[in-house]
């Protein structure tokens, strides 16, 4: 245990149980716990494995190379269609947890050998993202605009090509689009 994360535990109120039960399962498999993104990270030889992180309806283990588990039990959950590559298992009450701590091991081992074999999971490359019709568009006005992104780097590229294309409203587009130009041009992502 890494006196670190006790206070994610120690803060929590509505799923304090399920969340140090699989702290513990986490750590019965023999990883390293850390705190990475404010939330209890478990590592093996310093690669991230595992982490655990808690919502208003759910409590869960990200696997943050969950797509190339095999999931025999069908437990792992794509979190959003955005999410490529991580894969969470969802909990609602401590029973599920107990009663899933032998699977919820072999997920983890089967996680290490992965990390073990340094298999990787396959990205979309930015050019398969699609571009909205209205970031399009400036692109085609600004010529220094399409030199300025294009520059970014492919992670920064993607943030904005979702950012951009997610509104159902062209109007939000448009917005989305002509605030981010500056920081475009500063060479930034959309979080920086």
């Amino acid at each position: 245990m890494n006196p670190k994360v006790d206070f994610y535990f120690n803060k929590a109120t509505k799923w304090q149980e399920e969340l140090l039960q699989l702290r513990t399962i986490a750590l019965d498999c023999g990883l390293t716990e850390e705190l990475k993104w404010g939330v209890p990270c478990y590592t093996f030889q310093k690669s991230n494995i595992v982490l655990i992180h808690d919502f208003k309806e759910y409590c869960a283990y990200l696997f943050f190379k969950g797509v190339l588990l095999k999931d025999p039990n069908g437990m792992l959950i794509q979190q959003s269609k955005n999410v490529q590559v991580a894969r969470q298992i969802r909990f609602t009450n401590v029973r599920e947890i107990i009663d899933a701590k032998a699977i919820l091991k072999a997920y983890i081992f089967e996680a290490i050998e992965i990390e073990k074999a340094g298999l990787k999971a396959e990205f979309k490359k930015t050019t398969e993202f699609p571009i909205s019709k209205e970031f399009q568009h400036k692109l085609d006005e600004i010529p220094a605009l399409k030199i300025a992104f294009n520059a970014l780097t492919p992670g920064r590229q993607r943030g904005y090509l979702l950012y951009f294309s997610a509104p159902k409203q062209a109007k939000t587009r448009e917005t989305r689009v002509e605030k981010s130009i500056p920081q475009i041009f500063e060479g930034k992502g959309l979080n920086d």
